[in-house]
């Protein structure tokens, strides 16, 4: 271990910098820490900007730019005193208390936080790898646009478009995208389940099953994906199959636990997640703590908490507060999950919303989406800019008709 906290600050390891990882180390940066105590925070993450993923798809339709929702990870933690380094993790040494880097650099710590989310499976069925496009990073989303862009420019009349998954995602995609490509689309939607969005309220789900009528894309359920080429998809309805052409294939299906995590010695679930206690640290290991994506995660009251952006979001303050308590000996708090409702962007200037008390869809839903989202921001300095830029953009595009 370090030696004692009157001689040298500890080193807190944040590994990932999604809502679990930069929420952690923002929070931790501003708790009431003695002058002489304050650790050295390094946040590592291979990217160089925060990925504020729920807003992804509004980069498809031009509604929003690239620095209002992935801002880059310098700017955020300017004046904050956390270290940021861009690097891909190779390997954890939980017994030496070492983090190597594929760049060469090794990090030692005294509390290291595992954030760092989840990846996209694309080899659960063939072709998928090398001819499916997954949606979950601001590089996929770059693919995806230039693949639009190409199929654009040819002169066929239908650009014919299957989504892998009627969860959140492949919904959200489909109505997007089908703003987008208007009467040039064709869009089928593929799902294994016999409905659309299980997990969500009754009023989301109906609100998106019109949402996705009034655009005529039409719904594969209890379809298997059997393969996947360049030009064709094959799927299995009941046994019966059919192989349907295509120009393009989005994959929003299954969330894989990052590979250094699966390796680790930690007690995990069948998904390879990380179990942890209700205070949100690995069971075993009291100095690393596990939250979002990767966490098999109960809460205070014993209920499961979803691997969601909104429970990464809420997380990160105790795994930051837990820290703060575990070197300056005072109680850990265990998690308590909110659900906070749901909301999802159903096409442009389009939304439903269910939480707190409230049901509503349409523009007034998309409105409402976008002020919370804005609330989720970072830091204040970034909230200012965006909400800025978000009431001037209509003033300008009217004035520059």
């Amino acid at each position: 271990m370090s030696q004692p906290l009157s001689q040298q600050p500890a080193r807190i390891c944040i590994l990932g910098g999604g809502f679990g990882g930069l929420y952690t180390a923002l929070r931790l940066s501003q708790l009431p820490w003695e002058s002489n105590q304050k650790p050295e925070i390094i946040l590592v993450d291979q990217n160089d900007r925060f990925l504020f993923s729920p807003l992804l798809y509004e980069l498809l339709t031009g509604e929003l730019q690239t620095w209002e929702i992935a801002p880059p990870f310098a700017e955020l933690l300017q004046n904050t005193g956390i270290r940021f380094c861009q690097a891909a993790v190779s390997d954890i040494d939980i017994d030496k208390m070492h983090v190597h880097l594929q760049d060469g650099v090794d990090i030692e710590y005294d509390r290291l936080v595992l954030a760092l989310g989840g990846e996209t499976p694309l080899d659960m069925v063939p072709g998928a790898t090398s001819h499916a496009y997954p949606f979950r990073t601001i590089t996929d989303a770059y693919r995806l646009e230039e693949r639009l862009r190409i199929l654009t420019e040819l002169a066929a009349e239908k650009i014919r478009i299957a989504i892998i998954g009627a969860g959140y995602s492949g919904v959200e995609l489909a109505c997007k995208l089908s703003d987008r490509l208007g009467d040039r689309g064709r869009f089928r939607l593929v799902e294994l389940s016999d409905q659309i969005l299980r997990t969500s309220p009754d009023f989301n789900r109906e609100a998106a099953q019109k949402a996705l009528e009034k655009r005529g894309i039409f719904l594969d359920l209890e379809t298997k994906v059997e393969s996947i080429t360049q030009d064709s998809i094959t799927l299995d309805y009941k046994n019966q199959v059919d192989t349907i052409p295509v120009d393009l294939v989005i994959w929003t299906v299954g969330t894989r636990v990052n590979p250094v995590v699966r390796s680790l010695p930690f007690k995990q679930n069948q998904r390879g997640q990380i179990s942890t206690i209700p205070t949100l640290q690995v069971i075993d290991y009291p100095h690393i703590f596990a939250l979002g994506d990767i966490a098999d995660c109960q809460d205070a009251e014993g209920q499961q908490v979803p691997a969601t952006a909104q429970s990464a979001f809420q997380q990160a303050d105790y795994t930051a507060w837990n820290i703060w308590a575990s070197l300056t000996n005072r109680p850990l708090l265990p998690f308590r999950y909110q659900q906070l409702g749901e909301m999802m962007a159903l096409g442009i200037d389009n939304a439903t919303l269910t939480g707190l008390g409230m049901k509503l869809d349409g523009n007034f839903a998309y409105i409402a989406r976008r002020l919370a989202y804005l609330y989720r921001m970072p830091t204040l300095d970034h909230q200012l800019k965006v909400g800025f830029n978000w009431l001037a953009r209509p003033i300008i595009d009217s004035l520059s008709k």
